[in-house]
């Protein structure tokens, strides 16, 4: 490595400090101390973009493929298999039309975090450019619906429409898939991308049902109550009161919106986001005018290797996922690089993040003008420990008079009353209480999903996932043939979402077309095939896991449980991306579609 600058802090005492932050967070309950949204509380996952009342008569036919879930991951996997010439599809989503977590997510102020040039899929083959480099709800939930036009995956969809069950019959060599709209339909194949965004959490705060004044999700933002959009203009709040608890990816985006109409707004933190620059712009029509075929794969790929550490000549995104990374490799060459120890290269990005979260904590101080708010909002934890929020408004809505940031020091709120929030003794009555406080990611899969899956021989995915999801690369398991898992199921987790998904999505097409070409009525992974992804998943595991094991408490490590498997990336393959593409890819440059088993 080349000759480390002098530093102007000192990282033992960062890293005390960071433990510290992290020991005041943990709580034994981990993901319990969330509510499910069932009974009294299933108010919270009712859909407020449709009319009410949409009927239609059940469905009783039969599908090449079901695809599970209308998000990106849906819509990949249908195009793809479009591609291959596969003609029945249908995709089945709860909600009323595709998009997945962006047809929730129309909270103000809702955007991408990462580049929309990389982030939106298939941008060549529907002929879009994005307006901004980072677009908004809006643009993105009609680019999802621009990919069901593209490939006619409306034709057959059932979009309001929940699976009650789905059970395999091995005398048809079939899916039998039953719905709330009394469907009983058929299918060769299932894949299931319900995503890990799209059950919205509840924090089991004591007297939370207690509350008698309105309150909604940010999932389902209550328009009606607040005036306005997604652009913002939340006129009625003019005269309103309003608390919201929860400060992560959301909030950031959010706060500003309700900071600037509010009476009043109360902002319940436990744990302060990371907030970076952001510093949007429009695309420049000279630019997209220059792209030539294959510009979206090529700079995407780009992202996904400096982001894992990686070295490339040019960062053509060059934005704040990428900074750190190019702190690293400022001066040096390519031989440098790539000549370095792994434990080299670890120990220069874990100074590079020391260095860039204190640039984050500088820039609160530079921006906040309270002190004691300012020090409130500053995180300590590395940078990848929680998902890094990047806005140019966020911190600065703090310099509001009616704007105050309740902080909890880590401990979360005391209650909730009929009347508001109590937090050190002291209540904060409120008009309006909104929850941001995310989406289920450590539950079951069942648990996310809505529904079991019962296989061969009537063996639940509840009870074969019960310690954690078992399969071959992520996307099929023993017991459940026909059945395809898209999402981070044994899979890698990559800053790009949507980038694993395409893989994910021409990974299955491929199956599904070798399948077809040898006529097979099922295909399924062996059991040893199984077991040796789950010890390839299992050796990958040790850098990202003592990395998670020291970050503070969130979603990506299930509430400090990475011991147990738990979290987002509990049980995903730990190295990088284009490591887990490779294996895949390579995989299927066989031919012989290895450790499947065929009937």
């Amino acid at each position: 490595m080349a000759a480390q600058q002098k530093l102007d802090f000192d990282p033992a005492a960062l890293h005390r400090k960071y433990l510290l932050e992290r020991d005041k967070r943990l709580r034994t309950e981990a993901n319990d101390q969330y509510l499910e949204v069932k009974g009294d509380f299933s108010r919270y996952v009712d859909d407020p973009y449709v009319e009410p009342g949409f009927t239609r008569p059940p469905l009783n036919d039969e599908m090449d493929v079901v695809i599970i879930g209308g998000g990106f991951g849906g819509l990949l996997a249908g195009a793809r298999l479009r591609q291959a010439g596969v003609q029945g599809i249908r995709i089945i989503d709860k909600a009323g039309d595709f998009g997945g977590t962006w047809y929730w997510n129309r909270y103000p102020g809702a955007q991408c975090d990462v580049e929309s040039y990389i982030y939106l899929p298939l941008l060549e083959e529907t002929g879009f450019i994005p307006r901004e480099k980072y677009t908004r709800a809006p643009e993105i939930l009609e680019h999802s619906r621009r990919i069901g036009r593209t490939f006619d995956l409306y034709r057959d969809a059932c979009l309001q429409t929940q699976i009650s069950s789905m059970h395999w019959d091995e005398a048809e060599h079939r899916w039998i898939i039953r719905t709330n709209r009394n469907d009983r339909m058929k299918a060769r194949y299932v894949i299931m991308s319900n995503g890990p965004l799209n059950r919205p959490k509840l924090p089991g705060i004591p007297g939370i049902a207690d509350y008698q004044g309105h309150t909604f999700h940010t999932s389902r933002w209550d328009y009606a109550y607040t005036g306005g959009s997604s652009l913002g203009g939340l006129e009625k709040l003019r005269d309103k009161r309003v608390g919201i608890i929860g400060t992560g990816a959301t909030a950031v985006q959010c706060v500003p919106y309700l900071g600037e109409f509010a009476k009043q707004l109360y902002v319940f933190q436990r744990t302060p986001s990371s907030v970076d620059i952001r510093n949007n712009r429009e695309t420049d029509p000279d630019w997209a005018k220059s792209l030539t075929l294959g510009w979206q794969k090529r700079r995407m790929d780009n992202f996904n290797v400096l982001v894992s550490g990686g070295y490339q000549d040019e960062d053509l995104v060059a934005d704040g996922w990428t900074d750190i990374i190019r702190n690293v490799m400022l001066g040096m060459s390519k031989d440098q690089f790539e000549g370095a120890s792994a434990q080299g290269i670890a120990t220069a990005m874990e100074l590079a993040d020391y260095a860039k979260m204190n640039g984050v904590r500088g820039r609160v101080d530079s921006v906040v003008k309270d002190a004691k708010t300012a020090e409130a909002l500053k995180p300590w934890y590395r940078q990848f420990c929680k998902r890094p929020c990047f806005n140019d408004e966020y911190l600065d809505t703090f310099n509001r008079p009616n704007v105050q940031l309740v902080d909890t020091d880590g401990r979360g709120v005391d209650r909730i009353t009929p009347k508001g929030v109590v937090v050190d003794g002291v209540e904060y009555e409120v008009d309006c209480l909104i929850f941001a406080t995310g989406f289920e990611v450590g539950t079951g899969y069942t648990r996310r999903s809505g529904f079991d899956v019962a296989g061969r021989d009537g063996v639940r995915l509840s009870d074969k996932w019960d310690n954690g999801a078992v399969s071959l690369h992520g996307t099929m398991s023993h017991g459940f043939p026909n059945c395809f898992f898209m999402g981070l199921t044994q899979n890698t987790l990559t800053i790009n979402f949507p980038h694993m998904l395409d893989d994910q999505s021409h990974h299955i097409a491929y199956i599904i077309g070798a399948a077809e070409q040898r006529q097979a009525r099922a295909i399924e992974p062996s059991l040893e095939a199984e077991k040796a992804w789950c010890d390839t998943v299992k050796k990958s595991q040790n850098y990202a896991g003592n990395f998670l094991q020291e970050c503070t408490p969130g979603y990506y490590n299930g509430e400090g449980r990475t011991e147990l498997g738990h979290g987002l990336t509990g049980n995903t393959y730990g190295g990088t991306p284009m490591a887990c593409e490779g294996i895949m890819r390579e995989w299927r440059e066989t031919g012989e579609l290895p450790g499947m088993h065929l009937v």
